[in-house]
């Protein structure tokens, strides 16, 4: 059954292709729902080839971690055979790209039947779906690509498909500027991929996954530092790290199924992805820089989250923090754990988003926290859904959040030098996480009634609603694919581990990581208590706990926009005349010369035969008293 994996992008390719032949003529709902059968498709054939996966037997040699396990290549066509170079267009079938393309195909379906709902009435419903699944197809190439070269497929299709996708509603000024910060800033992560892979090629000799983690051991350490450092840009780009992340509070601009998909399903997963399925080439220096990026953006964000007005923008910092906690997993060399968070994100991130969506589209488009209130009488099912997603994100056992947040904390307490402050750090972010996601539910959906008299919030359609309770159930029980609790319940670890090139396995004594979960799950209810306390109770001045620090994300928007608006302009105005003197001097220079001399020669052009006659009669005449000299002398 894994021969069908090229149904699993195929059909996401097909629904592209239908839509864009015919989606205006489809219509609404038509449209919609062909897309999400697409997405459907696509989910029910990776299940299919997931099932074909176990069936194999593990080899010896060769996955794509270097340590042997189940794996299955399919090649569609040779791609690019240029000399010593060939790449193909393959696709590889191994624990790590299956997992991925799981929750991928799975949470992208439960997204795109909310849509059907959400993009009610929208003049341009069907290029909505056309662009997502677009979006989906690109980011099952990226990671299910057999190489570097396809994997850089799907990166750029993903990341055209967040610019077409944040800007779909480009009549608004906001929307189309986040739709191009979002592709420039993320232009600067594709120059780390693209060096990186020339630089891989070049020492090694192939841009395969199994052919890098094969060779990777024969990499000079100054080599691969460069190539992790570059791949940590290329990561931290996709994944908004520092200083990078400045596009993704901004993409809030798009729909919010948009949000859903770039933040829980697809785009910000695939530096974390990266950095994970290169795990061989990765140096101990190298991942000392990563944990420290990681465990910084994760507490940068964390701040900026507590302030925030909007629904989303809470949500979107959110992300960027729990993106942090990933890549301080990655750079503790707990690559399962990076994983399993990314999971259990995609379930409560989604649920979170899609329930802020569903409060916005029973509010009129409200999006403003402090125009809501009271919202679980009104939006029963939004309400409890919500609930269990803040739930499971503040890391309240025995929710999924919980399980993977305190694996990473783990990991971080025992890297050898700085892990006590790397897990400080995760710590003190785990309780930001609690405050601010429940002053976000307290806002939303407690307390009295805020909003305008003229607003009357009601329950989304069931096409919304449904992906909610799905996700909800996730967001509940995901945990349950990694508990740390029996060897035998390591589910996801014994499944990952034959593809890691270096698995972490924990050395803490059981007493001590029962401590160290104590700890992390009092720091989540003391948050969630100075929570209630300010935003329920009134027992904590709420205008200190928004200082104007925070409420702007530390004026790093601010900053870039004055420098961009002002010096900036000045630097880009030299570098363009620049430009024009030198590179466009000498590419005309060049063409001037050519032209100069052409219009030399050109009187020995006429036309006419009788001066071309002679013109060869004059030069036998020349040939021949040369060689009569040269005889003679």
């Amino acid at each position: 059954m894994v021969e069908l994996v090229w149904l699993i992008p195929a059909l996401p390719l097909a629904g592209f292709a239908i839509l864009l032949l015919a989606g205006p003529r489809l219509g609404e709902p038509r449209a919609g729902w062909l897309a999400t059968a697409a997405s459907a498709g696509s989910f029910l054939f990776t299940l299919i080839t997931f099932g074909g996966l176990l069936g194999l037997e593990s080899v010896t040699k060769g996955g794509a971690g270097g340590r042997g396990g189940r794996s299955f290549e399919s090649t569609l066509f040779e791609w690019m055979p240029i000399g010593g170079l060939e790449v193909d267009a393959a696709l590889l079938v191994d624990p790590l790209s299956m997992t991925m393309a799981l929750f991928v195909t799975g949470v992208g379906t439960l997204i795109h039947l909310y849509s059907v709902g959400y993009m009610h009435g929208d003049p341009k419903y069907s290029k909505f779906f056309l662009y997502l699944n677009l979006f989906l197809f690109s980011m099952l190439m990226l990671v299910l690509g057999e190489n570097l070269v396809v994997t850089f497929l799907g990166w750029e299709g993903v990341g055209t498909c967040s610019y077409l996708l944040i800007s779909f509603w480009h009549e608004r000024p906001t929307a189309a500027t986040a739709g191009k910060k979002a592709f420039v800033t993320n232009r600067v992560g594709d120059f780390g991929f693209m060096v990186a892979t020339f630089l891989l090629w070049t020492a090694l000799g192939t841009v395969s996954y199994t052919g890098i983690a094969a060779l990777s051991g024969g990499l000079a350490t100054g080599t691969a530092t460069a190539v992790s450092l570059l791949l940590l840009l290329a990561a931290a780009g996709k994944s908004a790290q520092l200083p990078l992340y400045v596009w993704l509070p901004d993409a809030m601009e798009g729909p919010t199924p948009v949000s859903a998909m770039v933040h829980a399903a697809t785009m910000v997963t695939a530096g974390v992805y990266l950095l994970v399925r290169l795990n061989p080439v990765l140096t101990d220096t190298a991942l000392l820089i990563i944990a420290i990026v990681g465990a910084a953006t994760a507490l940068f964000a964390a701040l900026a989250a507590v302030a925030q007005h909007d629904i989303k923008k809470v949500l979107a910092y959110s992300t960027i923090s729990q993106l942090g906690y990933m890549f301080l997993a990655i750079g503790s060399g707990a690559y399962v754990a990076a994983i399993f968070h990314v999971i259990t994100h995609a379930f409560f991130k989604g649920l979170l988003f899609l329930g802020a969506g569903s409060v916005i589209h029973g509010l009129g488009d409200e999006q403003d926290m402090r125009r809501m209130g009271g919202l679980r009488a009104v939006m029963p099912i939004t309400a409890v859904t919500f609930i269990v997603g803040w739930l499971a994100i503040a890391g309240v056992p025995p929710l999924s959040g919980f399980w993977s947040k305190d694996e990473i904390l783990l990991a971080a307490w025992e890297q050898s030098d700085i892990g006590p402050l790397l897990w400080a750090v995760g710590l003190v972010t785990a309780l930001l996480t609690a405050y601010y996601m429940s002053r976000q539910t307290f806002l939303v959906f407690f307390g009295g009634q805020r909003w305008d008299d003229s607003a009357h919030p009601h329950e989304s359609p069931v096409t919304m609603t449904l992906p909610l309770m799905v996700l909800a159930g996730a967001a509940a029980i995901g945990g349950v694919m990694n508990l740390p609790l029996v060897a035998d319940w390591l589910v996801l670890e014994h499944f990952l581990e034959p593809t890691l090139a270096h698995a972490h396995h924990f050395t803490t004594p059981t007493w001590q990581k029962l401590l160290l979960a104590f700890v992390a799950a009092l720091a989540a209810l003391i948050g969630i208590t100075v929570a209630a306390l300010a935003w329920l109770r009134s027992r904590i001045p709420t205008d200190k706990l928004e200082p104007a620090l925070l409420e702007n994300s530390f004026y790093v928007d601010s900053i870039i926009s004055n420098f961009v608006g002002g010096p900036g302009t000045k630097v880009f105005e030299a570098a363009a005349a620049a430009d024009r003197r030198f590179v466009d001097g000498a590419v005309n220079g060049v063409a001037k010369l050519v032209r100069m001399l052409g219009e030399a020669v050109r009187p020995l052009q006429s036309g006419y035969l009788r001066h071309y006659a002679s013109g060869v009669a004059v030069g036998a005449i020349v040939l021949v008293v040369w060689l009569a000299l040269r005889g003679v002398s």
